[in-house]
């Protein structure tokens, strides 16, 4: 990440997910991990983001925190034969990734960022959340553990440093995308693995829009 995003304690963070990346880490349960972060997360939502690309004509998208994601692999939907980038009718994928030295980083219609958040010190998650946000046009797609990880970090703390229920999560980024009144969001968060809560899309420009003071969830 850019020196102006982490702070001197984010980094020491960035440092050891790095060190994972290359050595592997040790769960929980005492099991040694060797193939790190390799997941596709965002495959287990394939069916509900579809027609959310849909919707707002999504045609480029930053794989914010990608990890070891491809969104060229046929094995995406293998019945068809189908890569992420051909399921959802997408022109250009970018990745960011910054523990493997990927930065493909520019402004496209939507940025997706899943399995990250949690991931990330809580005193620079303001500056994260922003730098997300300053690279889309059209929509952010954010997805957020809400557990403790079964990974451990090689310093011995668990590898989901900020961990939180859903509505504070709801409520940090209300707070942030006032700034980002024409992009809309959609939030989901996992409150175990694969028990997502997803609120409604929503954008800042709406809350202006709306006839009422009050806002709900």
């Amino acid at each position: 990440m850019k020196k102006t995003i982490l702070s001197e304690k984010g980094k020491k963070l960035l440092n050891l997910y790095t060190i994972m990346i290359k050595n592997g880490y040790k769960r929980t349960d005492g099991i040694n991990v060797k193939n790190v972060y390799n997941d596709f997360e965002l495959k287990k939502y394939a069916l509900t983001l579809k027609p959310v690309f849909s919707k707002f004509s999504i045609k480029e998208i930053l794989d914010y925190g990608s990890g070891g994601s491809n969104w060229d692999d046929t094995n995406f939907d293998p019945k068809n034969k189908r890569s992420a980038k051909n399921f959802f009718k997408l022109s250009n994928v970018f990745y960011y990734e910054p523990t493997r030295k990927v930065n493909q980083l520019r402004k496209v219609d939507c940025v997706v960022c899943f399995d990250v958040l949690e991931h990330i010190f809580i005193g620079d998650l303001k500056n994260v959340i922003n730098h997300i946000y300053a690279h889309a046009k059209k929509l952010v797609i954010l997805q957020i553990a809400c557990y403790d990880s079964a990974a451990i970090l090689p310093n011995e703390e668990n590898a989901h440093v900020t961990v939180r229920n859903p509505y504070w999560w709801k409520g940090f980024i209300d707070s942030l995308v006032i700034n980002y009144p024409k992009i809309s969001t959609l939030l989901i968060c996992s409150v175990a693995y694969k028990k997502p809560k997803a609120f409604n899309i929503w954008s800042s420009k709406q809350w202006f829009e709306s006839k009422s003071f009050k806002i709900n969830f």
